[in-house]
């Protein structure tokens, strides 16, 4: 078992030049047999594995990626955090992820660098004010934090913003205990964790198909040889649809490419996290300096993991119109996630006609911020065979009753 981070820990390695670290987790070769298979090492998927073992006995679980630790969506989002969603279940769910959020540096041991800088979304229009007065109010009545600032209130928060553009800002809602943490840092806490539990924690390892007998999964082919399995966990994020075809499953989901770009580091000027749905843009900065900047899913779907040029010109146009003076910061990098898209924007956190086999997928553009919840609820669906209310609303078979949670364009973004 990895020792405890600590001032002792930092002090003892350093006295041998930091040589001797234990790593952070093992990559064993899968068994031939386990409890629970979880596809898909990410944030999501790593979380359900820690929780599943903490909270629920399950200790016999490998987690298998067709890449490595942190190398996929995880590491490819904007790192926002917020808990300010308009419907019940919604706001429900992500508060839950909130509350885990606030203590997940203590829990793991780990710091994941969670900054509680405050989320603005910018209102620009008579018609948006009247909506942001609507979400703060469902907001407060859900037990989320949230009030409505004048512009008055933005400017004294970010000196740098122009609030009288073609889009004049009219007011916003901020979420105070909401902010940003570093992605990969989430990854690998949870990595740590669940490897500290006897947890497999399987590297380029790639599925190639999932067996079914009997109505019921029976294990999953991969690169390296069939690995027999009771139960099977999707957590894949755009290659969701993918993996369920494997099954003979059809998922609502269409993958579309996310943009992001970072630019390079300069001193602290933006203090909190802003979003505009109009311009269609948001902006953060990092803790290095970099400003984090993204905005829409593109419109075409696909995988590829790069940026369209007309997504990041039409980005950065609102950005400079927010910002003026950020007009000659110089980009250093920008890539694209892949986001799978339900027809309500709502993810699916459910089990399946298929005895053991379990799907956590849809999250859109929303899914980094609900890391914890989603993989503290997820394990509970899994370990018990039924979902914990908090994820019950999200069954895959809303999409045949038609009880849709209907979230696009309710969250004050653009999904």
């Amino acid at each position: 078992m990895s020792s405890r981070y600590s001032i002792f820990s930092l002090i003892r390695n350093g006295l041998s030049y930091h040589e001797h670290w234990e790593r952070a987790w093992k990559s064993p070769e899968p068994k031939r047999e386990y409890d629970v298979v979880i596809v898909g090492g990410g944030g999501h998927g790593l979380a359900t594995a820690y929780y599943l073992a903490k909270l629920h006995g399950v200790r016999n679980i490998a987690v298998i990626d067709k890449g490595w630790i942190g190398g996929g969506n995880t590491a490819r989002n904007t790192t926002i955090v917020r808990s300010n969603y308009l419907w019940d279940e919604s706001a429900q769910l992500y508060e839950k992820a909130m509350q885990l959020w606030e203590g997940l540096s203590q829990e793991l041991n780990y710091n994941v660098m969670f900054s509680q800088r405050g989320v603005m979304n910018l209102a620009h229009t008579l018609q948006e004010v009247r909506d942001t007065h609507r979400r703060v109010n469902a907001n407060r009545m859900n037990g989320v934090d949230a009030e409505f600032i004048t512009p008055a209130q933005i400017q004294e928060i970010e000196p740098l913003i122009n609030l009288d553009t073609r889009y004049p800002v009219l007011g916003a809602s901020i979420q105070r205990r909401a902010g940003v943490a570093r992605h990969d840092a989430v990854a690998w806490g949870f990595a740590r964790g669940a490897d500290q539990m006897g947890v497999d924690i399987i590297q380029n390892c790639a599925v190639t198909g999932i067996r079914r007998e009997n109505g019921a999964v029976t294990g999953v082919d991969t690169v390296k040889g069939f690995i027999k399995a009771r139960k099977v966990a999707v957590v894949a994020a755009g290659n969701s649809s993918v993996l369920a075809e494997m099954a003979g499953v059809r998922l609502p989901l269409e993958s579309h490419p996310l943009q992001a770009l970072v630019s390079e580091p300069v001193k602290p000027c933006i203090n909190s996290v802003i979003m505009s749905n109009a311009v269609h843009a948001y902006i953060s900065q990092s803790d290095k300096g970099d400003l984090v900047i993204g905005a829409g899913i593109d419109q075409y779907t696909g995988y590829g993991q790069r940026g369209s040029f007309q997504s990041i010109e039409h980005t950065l146009q609102a950005i400079v119109e927010m910002f003026p003076a950020l007009s000659r910061v110089r980009m250093n990098r920008q890539w694209g996630g892949i986001v799978d898209v339900s027809p309500d924007a709502c993810p699916i956190i459910s089990k399946t006609d298929i005895q053991g086999l379990y799907f956590n997928c849809g999250w859109g553009t929303g899914g980094f911020k609900a890391t914890p919840g989603s993989g503290w609820v997820f394990a509970h669906t899994i370990a018990n065979d039924a979902p914990h209310p908090l994820n019950a609303p999200y069954s895959i078979d809303r999409f045949y009753t038609g009880h849709l949670i209907d979230e696009h364009g309710a969250a004050a973004v653009a999904h």
